[in-house]
C-alpha cells in the first residue's frame, strides 16, 4: 500500500510511555514541564525526557515533544534556554502553535522537524503551503475538517498530515479557548484548561436572582457546550486512502488503562486494513472495548454531517464500565508481579488485557506476597504474586467489570 500511516499515541509520564509502545503505538508525543498545552498532566521533568529519548531509540520508535504554548512576552529568555538544553536529545520533532515559538526554534536549532499543532486550526492547503515555506514538516489538522476537505489538502499540499482519530474533543476553535481565562484565570493556551465547557449551567433573569432555571427540561443542567467524544474506529480505510500520514490519538492526562485499550484497538484495527485493504470490515469487538474506558457518547465529529457535530445535549458524565486493577511487572527473579491499581479479592473475576487485542478472563485464586505470605485483598500500590494466564506477560494490564451502581 502506497501510504502506511504511523499510529500516535499520547504519554503523560514515563509508565504511559511503555504502555503506549507495549501496546502498538509507532510514535509518542508528550510534553516537558514549561511550554506544553497540558499543564495538569504528569509531564517529564528533563531527567525523563533523557529517558523517554532512550526507551524509544531502543525500540525504533519517534518521540516528539509538545512546545505548543503560547509564549507571553515574559516566556522568551526561559523558552530559548528551555530550547539549548533540549539540542543534545534530539528528539524526532518539536509540536508548535505560536509562530513567535516557530522563529525560535528556527534561529537555536534550524535543523529540527516541526509539526503543527491543531492549535494553529490549519483549514486549507494555502495556509498549509504557507506553513511549509516556515518550516514546517508535518500539520495536524484543525478538527473542523470533513473528510471531503482532508483529501482536497492532501492532493494540493505536499506536507505531512495529521488527524485526530480518537478522544476528547473541545467546543472551542480547534481548542483554543478563552472560557478558562475568563471565568478562573487560568489560560487554556498555556496548558491551565479547568475545562469549564463541562461545568453543569442554568440561566438567570435579572430580576430573580436566586432562581435558576434549566435551559433544558434537565434537573441536572443544561450542557450546550458539553462535545462527544471522536471516534474514528469504522473510518480507518477513508482516512488511510486521503493520505493522512499519522492517526493520532487524544489524552495526555488519561489512564494508563484508556491509553493501553484504545492504543491497541487502532493498532489492532489499522494492521488488519493494511494487511488486507479489500476483505477489511470493521470489527464489533473493537467498538465493544472502545466502550470498557472512560468516554462520553461517542461521535465522528466533523468528518461527515453538518449537522451535530459533536454536542452532546444529555448529559456531561462519562460512561464506566470497567476498572484498572493493575499491571504486571517482571521482578529481578522473573516472576510476573502485579502492581495494585484498584482493590480486588481472591475469586473475583478479572480480564488480562494484552496487545493484539489479546483478552484473557480468569477468576483471581489466591494471592500472596513476594515472600510468599497469603493477602486476604490486593490493596492499591500492593505488589503481589497470582496465578496469571499463560499468556500474561510484563506490561499488560488486568481490568475489572464495574458492579451495576445501587439505586
Amino acid at each position: 500500500m502506497k501510504n502506511i500511516p504511523e499510529l500516535l499515541a499520547p504519554a503523560g509520564d514515563l509508565e504511559k510511555l511503555d504502555t503506549a509502545l507495549h501496546f502498538g503505538a509507532d510514535a509518542v508525543y508528550l510534553g516537558g514541564e514549561k511550554f506544553s498545552l497540558r499543564a495538569a498532566a504528569g509531564n517529564f521533568s528533563f531527567k525523563d525526557l533523557a529517558r523517554a529519548r532512550e526507551v524509544t531509540r531502543k525500540y525504533a520508535k519517534k518521540l516528539y515533544l509538545t512546545l505548543n504554548a503560547y509564549l507571553h512576552q515574559k516566556d522568551i529568555s526561559a523558552f530559548r534556554n528551555f530550547l539549548k538544553e533540549l539540542m543534545p536529545l534530539d528528539m524526532d520533532a518539536y509540536i508548535v502553535s505560536d509562530p513567535g515559538a516557530l522563529a525560535l526554534i528556527r534561529d537555536i536549532d534550524p535543523d529540527r522537524p516541526l509539526h503543527l499543532s491543531t492549535q494553529t486550526n490549519t483549514t486549507n492547503a494555502a495556509a498549509a503551503n504557507f506553513w511549509r515555506e516556515m518550516g514546517i514538516h508535518r500539520i495536524n489538522l484543525a478538527r473542523e475538517l470533513s473528510l471531503d476537505e482532508i483529501r482536497e489538502i492532501r492532493t494540493a499540499s505536499p506536507l505531512e498530515l495529521e488527524v485526530f482519530i480518537h478522544g476528547a474533543m473541545c467546543v472551542a476553535y480547534s481548542g483554543r479557548c478563552l472560557l478558562s481565562a475568563a471565568l478562573t484565570g487560568r489560560s487554556a493556551n498555556q496548558g491551565a484548561c479547568t475545562h469549564p465547557c463541562r461545568w453543569k449551567y442554568a440561566l438567570v433573569e435579572e430580576t430573580r436572582p436566586d432562581e435558576y432555571l434549566p435551559l433544558e427540561e434537565d434537573a441536572g443542567g443544561t450542557y450546550i457546550m458539553n462535545s462527544r467524544d471522536l471516534c474514528l474506529i469504522d473510518h480507518i480505510p477513508e482516512l488511510v486512502s486521503a493520505g493522512v500520514n499519522s492517526l493520532k490519538i487524544e489524552g495526555r492526562m488519561k489512564s494508563r488503562y484508556y491509553l493501553a485499550v484504545v492504543t491497541s484497538v487502532y493498532r489492532h484495527a489499522l494492521d488488519t486494513f493494511l494487511s488486507s485493504p479489500q476483505s477489511y470490515r470493521c470489527d464489533p469487538l473493537w467498538k465493544k472495548e472502545l466502550e470498557k474506558v472512560s468516554h462520553r457518547p461517542y461521535g465522528t465529529g466533523f468528518l461527515f454531517s453538518p449537522e451535530n457535530q459533536g454536542i452532546q445535549p444529555q448529559n456531561s458524565n462519562y460512561i464506566r464500565t470497567h476498572e484498572f486493577i493493575g499491571v504486571l511487572l517482571e521482578n529481578p527473579d522473573g516472576q510476573i508481579l502485579v502492581q495494585v491499581r484498584n482493590r480486588f479479592f481472591p475469586g473475583d473475576t478479572l480480564e488480562n488485557v494484552s496487545p493484539r487485542m489479546q483478552r484473557t478472563a480468569f477468576h483471581a485464586a489466591s494471592l500472596r506476597r513476594h515472600d510468599g505470605t497469603a493477602l486476604e485483598v490486593a490493596q492499591p500500590n500492593d505488589l503481589v504474586l497470582m496465578d496469571l494466564p499463560p499468556s500474561a506477560r510484563p506490561g499488560d494490564l488486568l481490568r475489572r467489570e464495574k458492579p451495576p451502581a445501587s439505586t
